[in-house]
């Protein structure tokens, strides 16, 4: 069932529609619906640049990667290299720094 059921007509000069087209674009809204409503109800958008929690998820599925083969050399032979737990270890150390970073960076936003 829809949700939204009521309409209203908004009618912009060609400049004005070329500048509601432009922030729209520049706010990442694909949709002019939906920007018009989320601007007329709260005045502004909030865009995150979260290019380094695609980073950090990539870290986490590379180092689940070397614990499961660290895992998988553990069954197999009963023993495990230091070296396997090192690298592991500074790759997790590396994810705990990036997720503070990233925390505080989230926390600043007003």
């Amino acid at each position: 069932m829809r949700t939204k059921t009521r309409s209203l007509e908004v009618l912009f000069s060609p400049e004005e529609y070329k500048l509601l087209c432009q922030r729209s674009e520049e706010a990442g809204v694909r949709f002019l619906g939906p920007f018009i409503r989320k601007m007329s109800l709260d005045g502004y958008i909030v865009k995150l640049d979260t290019s380094d929690i695609h980073e950090m998820t990539s870290l986490l599925r590379r180092c689940s990667n070397n614990l499961n083969q660290i895992a998988k050399k553990a069954n197999a032979t009963g023993s495990i290299y230091g070296a396997d737990i090192a690298e592991l270890q500074a790759k997790q150390d590396e994810i705990w720094e990036m997720a503070k970073e990233i925390l505080a960076r989230l926390s600043s936003i007003q």
